[in-house]
């Protein structure tokens, strides 16, 4: 049993025996070392391998299916080899009538039907007869158009029956038998060069033709045209944004200038905005170190001012086209926003860095009064209401004017709390921050509050004021008011300016608690006519 192998043949797999592939592979080299690596080599090559394929399977045992050496030596002699026909005379001999009419003949019992798909209008039926019949296809359309009127249409279903019957002439080897010449590699070397001349000689003749010359001219003629639209088009978008940045830029810068310098007399009356009349140096130089806030303006000018600037520049740049050292002047303004973007922020944390700490400091005051059994709570008149700036306050700060000086006020709170022995007392605890808990101690202590005993009444100022020359750095001030047991306080109708979260036995809320007077008992804060009511109640128990 010979030895075996398995290959591809044109997509087609066939077993061979092994001295049937070693004259098949010899013979496949041997053509494409004659026809070379080109495009129009691998094409011949291709159809050579289509036309082996169909002449093994023609020849071959439907049930072994075995490739063995006799057919692949039929299948060469039927092909032809390269030393066949170069070998042969450039002259070709004369036929007589006789050869040419017997080669004819023969030719034409080889024959097979196909569809012509290089020479067809519809399906390729016509071309592919008249290769059959010799003729040509122009006439046979004709016959079959006439046949349509005269047969009522029975020559258009022959033809759709032709089309779905005879099959396409899909490579060289069935192109050759469809015109009856031999599918050998000869012939086939020779129809795809006559193919690719004629594909050649076709280009040619439209390349030098006038209508080519012409069609180059227009397409020439539009790509400038389209090449031009789009250059303006472009242009005038570019100048439009240029504009449009130079707007942008100039409405910044003018705006940006006018709030900074002028005092916002450009934005008056939008929300969140102060209105010119608060003078923003001022303002701010409550809150930081001298000097801070104007290098602080500086730093945020050049912040908000270069990118402003940047786009005004590239805005006018773009509509005006004039030439400058980009390089230059981007780097200088991208390192001085920079430097003004690291200084800002090393200032501000610094200034934040005011309110780290807290520290408190606490006064205390006896109220000295054997025969006060009630203390009568009071808030004394507010002198700074005049003065106060009403559209300015944080954190229950408020700015009021006296005499041309700005003076920071806060708001007290005041609570009540049991004494721990048999006197009235007032605690005023005052409260800051500060870098460090001595500075913020030191700050604390620079607060000024006061209020004032007439007889059993306490007058409180509703707020506390800041030292000259202090800052704001978060001051409270809380006052508490101790009630010894069985005594009692009162609390005026405008203490609800000032009291904060009274604890009380009835849970009272503090809008509640002003306008009456209140009982120290050792359960906590108790409103005396509640008190009243429960000791007469014992009474008539008792009774």
């Amino acid at each position: 049993m010979k030895k075996t192998f398995t290959i591809n043949i044109s997509g087609t797999v066939f077993h061979i025996e092994e001295d049937a592939y070693e004259v098949l592979q010899k013979y496949l080299v041997n053509l494409k070392n004659h026809f070379g690596a080109s495009d129009e080599g691998k094409e011949i090559l291709a159809d050579i391998e289509a036309r082996i394929a169909e002449i093994f399977i023609e020849q071959g045992d439907k049930e072994q299916k075995v490739v063995t050496i006799d057919m692949v030596n039929s299948a060469i002699a039927i092909m032809g080899t390269p030393e066949d026909f170069n070998d042969e005379d450039e002259e070709q001999t004369e036929e007589t009538d006789t050869d040419r009419k017997a080669a004819e003949d023969e030719a034409k019992r080889r024959r097979r039907l196909y569809r012509d798909p290089e020479h067809r209008v519809i399906g390729g039926v016509c071309g592919g007869l008249g290769a059959f019949f010799n003729m040509d296809p122009v006439v046979l359309r004709i016959i079959f158009v006439a046949l349509f009127f005269i047969t009522a249409s029975a020559a258009f279903f022959a033809y759709i029956i032709l089309w779905i019957a005879v099959p396409k002439a899909k490579n060289t080897a069935q192109r050759l038998e469809m015109r009856g010449q031999e599918a050998t590699v000869k012939n086939i070397e020779k129809s795809i060069k006559e193919e690719m001349n004629d594909v050649k000689e076709s280009f040619k003749k439209f390349k030098d033709s006038e209508t080519y010359d012409k069609g180059k001219r227009n397409m020439e003629a539009a790509g400038d045209a389209t090449y031009s639209v789009l250059k303006l088009i472009l242009r005038v978008a570019v100048i439009v944004i240029g504009v449009m940045l130079i707007v942008t830029g100039f409405l910044g810068l003018l705006g940006f200038i006018s709030s900074m310098v002028i005092g916002h007399s450009l934005v008056e009356g939008w929300p969140m905005i102060w209105s010119p009349e608060i003078e923003t140096s001022g303002f701010f130089n409550h809150f930081v170190e001298p000097g801070v806030f104007n290098w602080g303006l500086i730093f945020i000018g050049l912040l908000a001012g270069i990118p402003l600037l940047a786009i005004l520049f590239i805005g006018t740049k773009l509509v005006f086209r004039y030439r400058t050292n980009n390089t230059a002047i981007g780097l200088t303004m991208v390192g001085v926003w920079l430097i003004a973007l690291v200084a800002l922020m090393i200032m501000s944390v610094s200034q934040i860095g005011n309110f780290k700490n807290r520290s408190s400091f606490t006064e205390t005051q006896t109220i000295s009064c054997d025969s006060c059994q009630t203390l009568y709570l009071n808030v004394g008149d507010d002198k700074y209401k005049e003065y106060a700036k009403e559209d300015i306050e944080i954190d229950n700060m408020k700015i009021a004017v006296v005499d041309g000086e700005d003076v920071l006020l806060g708001r007290v709170k005041l609570d009540v709390e049991r004494s721990g022995n048999n006197e009235f007392a007032v605690l005023i605890k005052k409260s800051s921050r500060g870098k460090t808990r001595e500075l913020a101690k030191e700050t604390s202590e620079g607060i000024i509050y006061r209020f004032e005993r007439k007889d059993s009444t306490l007058w409180f100022d509703p707020y506390f004021i800041l030292g000259e020359n202090e800052k704001w750095r978060g001051q409270e001030v809380e006052i508490t008011v101790k009630v010894p047991d069985g005594k009692a306080v009162h609390l005026n109708d405008n203490m609800v300016e000032i009291i904060s979260d009274i604890e009380n036995v009835s849970n009272t809320w503090d809008n509640d608690m002003v306008g009456k007077t209140w009982v120290m008992k050792p359960e906590g804060l108790t409103l005396k006519e509640a008190s009243a009511v429960e000791e007469s109640g014992k009474k008539e128990n008792v009774k």
